[in-house]
This record gives C-alpha cells, structure tokens and sequence, in this order.
C-alpha cells in the first residue's frame, strides 16, 4: 500500500527503529514463513547473519535480541517492555528460542554472526536467515532489509513491492510524491496538508478511525514521556548516562507551576529529552518517524497544544483537534523523505532521521498556527536546510550521545522554522523538493563511517567508559 500517515507514527519500542523494530518485524515475518509453510516441526537450527549497519551497531541497538523476540513470533507494536525484560531474563538464564512460538531450539543472541564490513547489495541494514533440518538440508531462507522507520523489505518481493505501492496510489484521490505535487492538490481542493491527507488516509480507514488512531499515537507518546518522569538513575548500555529527565521536571514544576510561557522552551527540552531516554530504555515509544528522532514531534505537539494561541485553557475536543491536523501535515511531510529521499540514518546519515522528524514537526506547527499551505511547506524546508550533512555517530553504537539532546536541538529548530515562515508569504528562493533532493546526495557522498556505524566522529573520539 501508499505510505500513509500510520506507517510514519507507528508503535514499538526501543532503541532503534531500523535496527531494533525493523529486525523484530523481519525475524517474525520469517518465522510466519515456517509457520504458514508447515516447516516448524522439521526444523533442527537457524541461523541469522547481520550485515552492515545492523552488525556494527547491533549490540548498542539491541538488535540481536529483537531478532530473537522475532523468532519467537513478537511483533514490535505489541510487545511491552516488561515482556521484553521477561523473555531477555529466560534468555539469560539459558531457557531456549522458542521458534514461532512453538519450537524449542537452543540458540541465543550470541550465536549470531556479524558482518560489520559486508554491505549487501540493497542497504546496508541487511539480515539472512536460513532454517535446516537434521541432516543439515537448508529448509528455508531468506534476506530482509531494514530500510529506516522500522519499514522492511524482503529480498526478491521489492519488484512487487513497488509495483503495489505505485497501483495503490493511483487509487488515491490525491497522490503525491513531491512538495509540488502536494501543494498542486492543496490548491485544486482548496485545502492544506492535513487535508490532503486525510483525504488519501480515507481510502482505507473512516474518519473516525483515523482521528481515533491519531489520537492513540498522541496517547503513546504522552505515556512514554510519562514513564520517562518516573525512572531515575543511568541509562543501560554502560556509558553511564544520567537520566535528566525526572530532575528536570521537578525543577520545571516548581519553578514554573502556572505554565508562564517564558519557560516554553525549557518544557519542549523536556518532552523532547525523556521521550529519548525512554527509547534509549527500550521503552514503549512511536517512531515519528524514527525511533532515534521521537521526541521531536511530541515536543513540538506540546508546544503546539500549550503555547501557540487559544490554546490557553482549551477544551480537551479543541486539544483533539490540534492533535489530529498537526499529525496529519506533519505525516503528508514524511511522505515526501519517504518517497524521495531515506529516513535511515544508517543510509544518509542522521540529517534523514533527527532533519526528516524536525521538517515534519515544523510542518505541522505551521499549519496548526494557520499558515497557508506555502508556509508549511517552507517550514519543513527551513528545518531540513539546517538539518542537512548532520552525521549519526552514536558514541558506543548506543542510541544516547548525541542523539538525546540532538532532539530537543532539533525540536527548537523546528519551532523557530515554523515562525519564520510565518512571519513570510510563503514564496522563498529554495524548494522543499530540492532540500529532500539534497539530503539525499549528502547522504549518498558521506563517508559510511557517519552513517550508523559507531567507526567516526564522536563514537572514536569519545572514551566510552
């Protein structure tokens, strides 16, 4: 199916969208395979390799362990953090994969083989799994990759991928690749990027629906920010970062308890900052559009609902409706780093994770603050023109330095761009299309050491203990 505003906000957990949700949903798509081929019973051993990205940074990420829940048949918009802690506890304790459910194998995240120097042909998040009997006859296999955003795709089904991508949106009432074609539709309909979209999300769902599903991602996020304010002391991983998040929020709430709103940015650092350190947990997060870059929209939502004018002692409906359009413009935004560009930061580096959610987010505040569809669309492109040539080199491959606070920078970046384009007309020299356009050369020339791999930049200038 079309890229829809669901696919861009979708619930998983922790800590990595590509390298943690993306793995867990191709090892359970393998793991239906076996199932639906009725090959379970006759399995004997499997084996996983990881490649790339997933193999360099995979330990950091988590990612072993969320092939193996994978195995298992876990989806990752399912799962709680307590399930997760509770099967990597059996784990530990030498209790053994239980393939598709059902099967009893002995065969742990150790067991995985790494290649951290081989890049398939596809991306460089790749993964083989393979499954043999007995005798050792290879019973099934196949390769994945992970592609940003926790979106996948299966080696020899990308021809038919595209193919219905392509036919279900010429199903669309206004199908869109480009901010051009965007804002073509916006004028034909006489509406905005939310509308627009909503439009399209039409197809598939009522309207009722899509508000409800929206409203659940708002939920999600709320919780996860919430879980955040309750943890203290260090984040796992073994850099011994310090949670700031429930500090700082009881600083904010004495120091701030009528929310004035001179401490507006203060209070978005904060939403921006325990969503991350949530993540970086393995908590229950949405990737918006990534899991690396998921405090961005929530902080700048918060900004949204707070903040911005008549928003003072609004109705909880009046809330709802903030939430819903700002979700929609900022999904119609993803689309386009979707379909023109990448949103992994193991492929272009963290400019099309943290510059994509902060573009969105900007969107989505104009349009809420009642900028005409001109002015959105130059919000999303202030946000990403600054964004643009940002590397993603995770000190220890651990999704905290500098990605935590990189996303409460970001969340400012996006307010600002909102405001400045504003305080314009909307006519402005460079186009959302040619700074996605951009991005996505940048990302294709910069060195594979800046792309989520953990071998420059900060991640080898940085002492990790």
């Amino acid at each position: 199916m079309s890229v829809g505003v669901f696919d861009l906000f979708s619930v998983g957990i922790g800590p990595s969208s590509s390298h943690t949700v993306g793995p867990m949903r191709a090892a359970a798509a393998f793991a239906q395979e076996l199932s639906d081929q009725h090959l379970l019973e006759r399995i004997a051993a499997v084996r996983v390799d990881l490649y790339g990205s997933l193999a360099a940074t995979g330990r950091g990420h988590g990612t072993m362990t969320a092939v193996l829940l994978g195995l298992e048949g876990r989806e990752p918009e399912l799962i709680l953090p307590e399930e997760v802690d509770a099967r990597l506890a059996a784990f530990a304790a030498g209790e053994p994969l239980l393939l598709g459910g059902t099967v009893q194998l002995v065969y742990g995240a150790d067991d995985i083989i790494l290649h951290p120097l081989t890049i398939l042909p596809r991306h460089t998040n790749g993964m083989k799994l393979n499954v043999t009997d007995a005798s050792g006859a290879v019973l099934h296999e196949a390769t994945y990759f992970s592609v940003g955003g926790g979106f996948i795709i299966r080696e020899g089904a990308v021809d038919e991928a595209v193919a219905e991508l392509e036919s279900s949106k010429a199903l669309l009432p206004y199908p869109f690749r480009t901010a051009a074609e965007l804002l073509k539709h916006c004028a034909t309909a006489g509406g905005n990027f939310s509308d627009v979209m909503l439009a399209n999300e039409l197809m598939e769902r009522s309207e009722e629906q899509v508000r409800g599903g929206l409203l659940h991602i708002r939920d999600v996020m709320d919780q996860c920010k919430d879980a955040s304010l309750a943890r203290e002391g260090l984040l796992p991983g073994g850099l011994n970062v310090r949670r700031r998040a429930p500090a700082w929020h009881e600083r904010l709430r004495a120091e701030d308890p009528d929310r004035d709103p001179k401490f507006w940015q203060e209070w978005v650092n904060l939403v921006a900052l325990a969503v991350n350190e949530e993540n970086a947990s393995g908590g229950r997060v949405v990737t918006a559009p990534t899991n690396g870059a998921a405090g961005i929209i929530p902080a700048v939502m918060f900004y949204a609902t707070h903040y911005i004018d008549g928003m003072h002692n609004a109705s909880q409906e009046a809330i709802d409706a903030v939430v819903v359009k700002f979700l929609l413009a900022a999904g119609a935004v993803g689309v386009l780093y979707k379909e023109q560009a990448s949103i992994s930061g193991a492929e272009v580096g963290c400019q099309g994770e943290v510059g994509s959610a902060s573009s969105m987010a900007a969107a989505g505040l104009a349009e809420v603050m009642g900028g005409t569809p001109e002015q959105v669309e130059n919000a999303a492109e202030i946000a990403m023109e600054h964004n643009l040539g940002l590397t993603c080199d995770p000190i220890g491959g651990l999704v905290q330095i500098p990605c935590i606070e990189r996303n409460a920078i970001a969340a400012a970046k996006a307010i600002n761009a909102a405001k400045m384009a504003l305080w314009g007309d909307g006519q402005h020299r460079v186009s959302l299309d040619e700074v996605i356009v951009t991005m996505r050369e940048t990302g294709r020339d910069m060195s594979s050491k800046y792309k989520e791999t953990a071998m420059g930049g900060l991640a080898v200038n940085v002492v990790e203990c």
